[in-house]
C-alpha cells in the first residue's frame, strides 16, 4: 500500500502539470473570430447587467 501512495504522490502533480500545460496550449490556439466572439459576448453581458442594475435601483 505504501508504494501506491508514493506513486500517487509523484504522479499526481506531474499529471496536474501536464493537464495545465495542455489547457494553456489549447487556449493559445484560439482563432481571432473565437476571441472576438468571446469579447463581444462579455461586453453584451456587462451591458445587460448594468442595465438590469439601473432598473432595480430604488431611489
Amino acid at each position: 500500500m505504501g508504494n501506491f501512495w508514493a506513486v500517487a504522490l509523484v504522479a499526481g502533480p506531474i499529471l496536474l502539470l501536464a493537464v495545465a500545460i495542455y489547457v494553456w496550449a489549447r487556449n493559445r490556439q484560439a482563432s481571432r473570430g473565437t476571441v472576438a466572439r468571446s469579447e463581444r459576448g462579455a461586453r453584451e453581458l456587462r451591458d445587460d447587467l448594468e442595465d438590469k442594475q439601473d432598473r432595480t435601483v430604488d431611489l
